[in-house]
């Protein structure tokens, strides 16, 4: 009773989120090797790591502010031969309304902390310097803004049901020899008709690769889907919500604060090398700054021993923009179960685990998969809605002609 509406929802599912799926394998192939792709696309974005002792994160965010008055920074990164701006407009105060700066990110040579470029994410009109950022925006939004997000959020946690409902489906009904029973499903008969193998390619791909299509799915209701996410992680796991650091009392919108990046940057460093020691990580490299205007709070990031990504924001503070007290502490790894379970969603997904390449060639391919089980569903759900017309014709077929057969019959013998 049960195996019979879970079939019919695994189909219709299947068939809805098809096209995003197949959408986003083939983005999220082509996104695991994005910086790669980044340098070959656009080397003049890119600088030549220097023998010298490079700037440190406030020197860049101040010489980055002077190269444009009508910007404001919100965050930077800084890799070995790249920093990368991410700026605003700053209110034009006779007019009220924001400078039009036309571009929303500068990029910085990290040796001498000189501009090497700028330009707005994923505007195709700019040109070819914003292919890859363009699919970016295309896989985590459909290029469409907020509407595209939520669209995502909701594919993304019926991906999520229909993993485990795929999963049911493809395991014999009872215990009795389960696993004798259960491994046809595991296996491809290459020397069978194309139904056959098609069906057998969708079964076989989606239980080898489980683990990693549910880390995918959930990790996208990470991303787009908030409101489901936070609950389902706070009932399974210990889990740090992020409203409780956003709701924290003091924290207020603050357009001018009273310290600047430098002062920022020395409260927050301090306060990193302190927290190193007590919980006993090393510290690595500075990695970024930020300030979040409506919290009021500069973030001071470093990449530490704990990461698991290495570009990510996981090991950082919050320092307040006005008292440069420190109002949070971010770590990826080692408090909470279900915060470090993030940490590692963010980074298979994001495919940076230890900067492995070996670990972006296997997302790559996996995006492949998730294609390829995409159309083998909608080839079979095809093929079984055409047998089940064929097979309505004939019924009607020999319907028909034993209809004709009996009024002949009684012809004969005069009846009628």
């Amino acid at each position: 009773m049960l195996r019979r509406p879970l079939v019919w929802l695994h189909r219709w599912v299947g068939l809805v989120i098809a096209a995003f799926l197949i959408l986003e394998g083939l983005t999220g192939s082509v996104l695991a090797f994005r910086v790669p792709l980044e340098r070959a696309i656009n080397p003049e974005l890119f600088g030549v790591p220097g023998t010298s002792s490079p700037p440190d994160l406030a020197t860049l965010a101040e010489r980055a502010e002077a190269q444009e008055p009508h910007a404001r920074i919100d965050y930077f990164s800084v890799d070995h031969d790249q920093v990368v701006v991410r700026v605003s407009p700053r209110v034009n105060p006779s007019s009220a309304r924001p400078w039009p700066i036309g571009f929303d990110r500068v990029f910085l040579d990290p040796s001498t902390g000189r501009e090497l470029g700028r330009r707005r994410e994923s505007d195709l009109s700019q040109g070819s310097q914003n292919v890859v950022s363009f699919l970016y925006a295309l896989h985590m939004e459909l290029a469409a803004g907020s509407v595209g997000y939520w669209t995502l959020g909701i594919v993304a946690l019926a991906w999520t049901v229909d993993c485990f409902v795929g999963l049911y489906l493809t395991m014999p009904a009872g215990l009795h020899r389960f696993a004798w029973r259960w491994a046809p499903a595991w296996r491809i008969k290459t020397r069978a008709s194309a139904v056959r193998v098609n069906f057998d390619l969708h079964r076989a791909g989606g239980l080898w690769l489980w683990p990693i299509l549910f880390v995918f799915a959930w990790s996208s209701v990470m991303f787009n889907l908030n409101p489901v996410y936070v609950p389902v992680m706070s009932a399974a796991m210990d889990y740090r919500d992020p409203s409780s650091v956003i709701n924290q009392p003091g924290l207020h919108e603050n357009q001018h604060p009273k310290l600047g990046w430098r002062d920022a940057q020395d409260l927050g460093a301090r306060a990193m090398d302190r927290i190193a020691v007590e919980r006993g990580f090393r510290i690595l490299r500075p990695y970024g700054m930020a300030y979040i205007e409506s919290f009021g709070v500069y973030t001071y990031a470093v990449e530490s021993s704990l990461n698991v990504q290495q570009n990510a924001w996981s090991t950082s503070v919050w320092v307040d923009g006005d008292t440069g007290e420190i109002r949070d502490v971010s770590i990826p790894r080692g408090e909470h179960s279900g915060n470090t379970a993030e940490t590692w969603l963010r980074a298979l997904h994001f495919a940076d685990v230890h900067n492995s390449t070996a670990y972006r060639v296997f997302v790559g391919t996996v995006g492949i998969v998730v294609v390829m089980l995409s159309i083998t569903g909608i080839y079979l759900w095809w093929k079984k809605r055409r047998a089940r017309h064929w097979g309505r014709a004939r019924a009607e077929a020999t319907g028909t002609a034993s209809r004709v057969n009996r009024v002949l019959i009684r012809r004969s013998k005069g009846e009628i």
